[in-house]
């Protein structure tokens, strides 16, 4: 799975991804990660505002991890409709 990342729309669009291939309820994620179900729900949706170790706990649950790289001249705005 791979996603392209540029907003937090973005980021908790592949977080949901993620916890869904598993076949994971947002209650179980936060079991096995320590963040708060509503805390998943609103990255998940989008809102900004999380703090970046608690990124890293999903992350690290979901057994993903982050690259970082120069940016593409695409735009994200179209990847969002394949979705």
């Amino acid at each position: 799975m791979k996603h392209l990342v540029r907003t937090s729309k973005n980021l908790g669009h592949a977080i949901r991804q993620a916890r869904k291939a598993k076949n994971l309820t947002q209650k179980e994620l936060a079991s096995m990660s320590g963040v708060w179900q509503e805390t998943i729900s609103k990255i998940e949706n989008g809102r900004g505002g999380t703090k970046l170790e608690t990124v890293f706990d999903l992350i690290a649950a979901l057994e993903l991890e982050i690259t970082v790289t120069e940016r593409s001249r695409g735009t994200s705005d179209g990847l969002e409709d394949i979705f």
